[in-house]
């Protein structure tokens, strides 16, 4: 053995990587500087940091340990935050569920979870009771009661949040995980067939993307940070643990309302922001009377389809810079970022636009983001014109779908993480999508699968064929648009099949519109969505 591989890892060179680490020390250090800003009330990180505390404790106490699953159905209060903390403290997995879902589909995903409990906000006490009607196991619930938003609401679940870990230990001695490959959240994605897929993610994953997160948009130390963007999303895409490594301050917002968001970066300073296209176009509609043009500096990450030139000179004349950004679920959120050249700020706004609406370059943290031929794992050619698909390899991706090692072969195959989306890569190394393999349509930041749709719409009796395709919106960015060929001697009028997707979909993933016509084929059969895709395009020209 070399003299060099005699030199071992032991406690006082290593420790497994953790952003539960965060936490403790913006507490240490930073004790009295407001980590939480709700409406009128304010937390410091030493609150925080006990409030975590007492949540643990009273976790373990319910029998919540290792592996257990934890599902919270809230929006982004401080609460919220505290899940992403508390939870993992006794080395059980988070599992924030999108609010926007419908029943049947929360149902699944607390049976799929295995969930313990479920932290339940009265936004959404409704949508939980008829969940929760549809799981055979026992699942505890805890009411997180918010009196700015519903003071007489009587709660549906067997203790009230603030009064239950208010019988916490604040010194609870939690542990820091042993190994960093044990989980702290599973999030569900929108698969192409049918149910979602678990994507679990891992407490080293959590850490090196909240801090590559910091080094992408230069978070300045301390900063304020707007939550534009759900907690229910990727972690917030690792903002939560982001902003506690940053030792900055959470603004906490129930829904994006313009006016509102306006007013608190005026007021709070604040820095950063995150969503989807269509928080940018909401606060760009907004009456002229409400919006402000910022002085500091104000940046915000969108994700999704390329923001148009429009969006990004408007968002420029509001003092807001904007930074595009590319990732997955599979990949905690953003993997990869448009990274700004200095000289692009001589060009105009129009050109920079077109610069900035690619994908881009790999993540700070993240290893690797290539464009591979998906046959041969090679590299394309830099020629923005040979097409390839983008693949992810590194620490930043997740450990695989929970339940579904089919799934997780198929999407590590060849040693890196297929994301289905078809790109291109420039001379200067930026890659840009130009095609999405599974046909995902991204609305407002969420994802819908044309698949799901399609197999509700076969569903209907008056249609043969259907196909579903993105429409280019101005407010959402992109909608689903149905094609559907009817059978012989049967009728459907476009309004009817559009109320029957409604009764069977959530709401964002309904069709906006229906279009009844023989859809393009090829010689064995094939539905060319690339010509629906045009027609759907025409339609809004």
């Amino acid at each position: 053995m070399h003299a060099y591989d005699q030199l071992t890892a032991n406690p006082a060179n290593f420790v497994a990587l953790s952003p539960l680490r965060f936490l403790q020390r913006a507490a240490a250090i930073y004790p009295h500087k407001t980590a939480i800003i709700y409406h009128d009330r304010q937390i410091s990180w030493q609150q925080s940091y006990r409030r975590c505390c007492q949540f643990a404790h009273q976790l373990q106490r319910l029998g919540i340990g290792k592996n257990d699953t934890v599902s919270v159905l809230l929006p982004n209060i401080p609460a919220m935050i505290e899940a992403h903390f508390a939870i993992p403290m006794v080395g059980a997995v988070l599992n924030t569920l999108n609010t926007r879902l419908d029943a049947k589909s929360i149902a699944f995903m607390l049976q799929h979870a295995e969930s313990k409990v479920l932290f339940v906000d009265p936004e959404f006490a409704a949508l939980a009771e008829e969940a929760l009607a549809l799981v055979a196991e026992k699942i505890i619930v805890i009411d997180v009661a918010d009196h700015s938003f519903a003071p007489d609401h009587p709660g549906i679940g067997e203790f009230e949040y603030e009064t239950w870990i208010a019988q916490g230990d604040a010194d609870f001695k939690w542990s820091l995980p042993q190994d960093e490959w044990d989980a702290i959240s599973l999030n569900y994605t929108s698969g192409t067939t049918g149910s979602p897929k678990g994507v679990v993610y891992h407490h080293r994953g959590a850490y090196l993307n909240a801090a590559s997160n910091i080094l992408a948009c230069g978070m300045t130390p301390g900063a304020s940070y707007l939550w534009t963007l759900p907690l229910f999303h990727c972690n917030g895409w690792c903002f939560a643990w982001s902003v506690a490594a940053n030792a900055g301050t959470n603004i906490c917002l129930r829904k994006v309302d313009p006016a509102l968001v306006f007013q608190l970066i005026e007021q709070h300073q604040i820095q950063y922001l995150c969503g989807a296209p269509i928080v940018l176009s909401m606060l760009i509609n907004a009456p002229k009377s409400q919006q402000i043009v910022f002085q500091h500096r104000v940046e915000v990450m969108v994700a999704g389809a390329a923001p148009p030139v429009a969006i990004i000179a408007a968002m420029h004349d509001l003092g807001i810079k904007v930074n595009h950004v590319y990732g997955l679920t599979e990949t905690y959120g953003p993997s990869a970022l448009c990274a700004r050249q200095v000289e692009w700020e001589a060009l105009s706004i129009h050109d920079q636009a077109q610069l900035n609406s690619r994908q881009g370059v790999p993540y700070p943290l993240q290893d690797a983001m290539c464009v591979l031929d998906p046959e041969t794992l090679q590299a394309v050619a830099h020629d923005g014109k040979t097409v390839g698909e983008i693949m992810f390899r590194g620490n930043i991706v997740m450990k695989g779908y929970l339940k579904n090692p089919e799934a997780t072969a198929a999407a590590f195959a060849g040693g890196w993480f297929h994301s289905g989306d078809l790109a291109v890569v420039h001379p200067d190394g930026y890659a840009k999508i130009i095609d999405r393999s599974k046909d995902i349509i991204i609305s407002g930041g969420e994802n819908i699968s044309s698949l799901e749709i399609e197999e509700v719409l076969y569903s209907h009796p008056a249609i043969m064929t259907a196909a579903v395709v993105a429409k280019p919106d101005a407010r959402w960015q992109e909608v689903p648009c149905a094609f559907v060929e009817l059978k012989a001697d049967m009728q459907a009028s476009p309004e009817e099949i559009i109320d029957y997707c409604q009764q069977r979909l959530a709401r964002f993933k309904v069709p906006k519109d229906v279009i009844i016509t023989e859809i393009p084929k090829t010689s064995t059969g094939k539905l060319q969505k690339f010509i629906l895709r045009q027609w759907a395009e025409q339609r809004v020209a």
